[in-house]
């Protein structure tokens, strides 16, 4: 998916098992991001920096959605331990990392494997995407500074 795509109308089923669809979110702007794994250190930190956030990006009229292969029952685990006030979709087919491109083949220490690009994507209220913060540019530290700017 790119700049000026349309995101797909099914994203896919969060942490409850109950299908998120983009119409869901009508009027919203979207925050849908990737990220590779639930309670990895990163990836606590990323979700933990928008939940400390989530007020003001709700005020500037986002919605955050995350998004990884975990099951349910991890992201249930992930957002009770962290009190996540935001959905999380669990892509266990694999179905929307791959349709955001996001997912494929990474190293670390030398061995490589499949796994999932930490990657934003901010969907306007049409559906649309408008702006793709890239595994380069992601600061899971800072990353609501990041979308808010």
């Amino acid at each position: 998916m790119n700049i000026g795509d349309k995101a797909p109308e099914i994203l896919g089923v969060n942490e409850k098992g109950e299908e998120v669809r983009l119409s869901d979110y009508a009027g919203k702007k979207i925050v849908l991001y990737f990220y590779p794994k639930d309670m990895t250190s990163g990836c606590t930190a990323q979700a933990c920096n928008l939940r400390d956030n989530y007020a003001e990006l709700q005020k500037a009229g986002y919605e955050v959605i995350g998004v990884s292969i975990n099951d349910e029952k991890s992201h249930q685990k992930f957002i009770e331990k962290n009190q996540l006030p935001f959905t999380l979709i669990a892509d266990t087919d694999h179905k929307l990392v791959e349709t955001f491109g996001v997912w494929g083949e990474k190293s670390m220490y030398g061995r490589k494997y499949m796994g999932t690009f930490r990657t934003t994507f901010i969907i306007n209220e049409q559906g649309i995407i408008e702006r793709i913060i890239s595994p380069k540019e992601v600061k899971t530290k800072d990353h609501a500074a990041q979308i808010l700017q």
